[in-house]
């Protein structure tokens, strides 16, 4: 029987780095979400995230097949992420490594079972995440400073200690050395921890 190993954080704690790693470390396979936000520089369709339009969100959600889907107004309009029942999960063959938020969390776990997926919080401190999302922002090629506050904003109620208590998620991983992060996340996948 295979599992779900499930991350999330606020926005700017490296979640994206500590899952690319954890991909090329653990032999994991990647669920991979949609989104119909505008893709990022060094982003790779089907690798990041399967990138749609509007119109193709729309006919996607009339298929039936969604698990869980969240809306985020942006500066830009609203965009959709969501996952997918398209067979890219299978827990008959092997264990999966997905990258999200508490609520898609919550439903992956209503949907595949609560014995089946399991939490990789990550935490960093309210001062760092900032001045490391200011610095990715910067990078791009067309810097989107409101939608970064926004985003730093929201984090306090999407992430509040009592929404994270009442998930039931006890174990968390601060991200203030990214080496010693992996390396403890590594470990609690390893050791098969199947709490919560």
């Amino acid at each position: 029987m295979g599992y779900i190993y499930y991350m999330m954080g606020k926005s700017a704690s490296g979640k994206d780095s500590i899952y690319k790693r954890l991909l090329r470390d653990t032999g994991l396979k990647n669920i991979v979400i949609y989104t119909t936000r505008p893709i990022r520089s060094g982003e790779k369709e089907g690798l990041d995230y399967h990138f749609v339009s509007n119109e193709e969100y729309e006919g996607l959600k009339a298929s039936g097949r969604m698990i869980e889907e969240r809306e985020y107004p942006s500066a830009l309009g609203p965009w959709h992420y969501f996952t997918m029942d398209d067979g890219g999960i299978d827990l008959e063959k092997q264990d999966h490594l997905g990258i999200g938020t508490l609520e898609s969390y919550l439903k992956l776990r209503e949907y595949y079972g609560r014995e089946r997926v399991f939490p990789i919080y990550i935490e960093v401190e309210d001062g760092e995440r900032l001045s490391r999302a200011l610095n990715r922002e910067r990078k791009e090629k067309e810097p989107k400073y409101r939608e970064m506050c926004r985003r730093f904003l929201a984090d306090s109620e999407d992430f509040s200690e009592e929404k994270i208590f009442d998930a039931g998620i006890t174990k968390r991983f601060v991200n203030d050395d990214l080496e010693r992060c992996c390396r403890e996340i590594r470990e609690f996948i390893a050791n098969g921890y199947k709490g919560q």
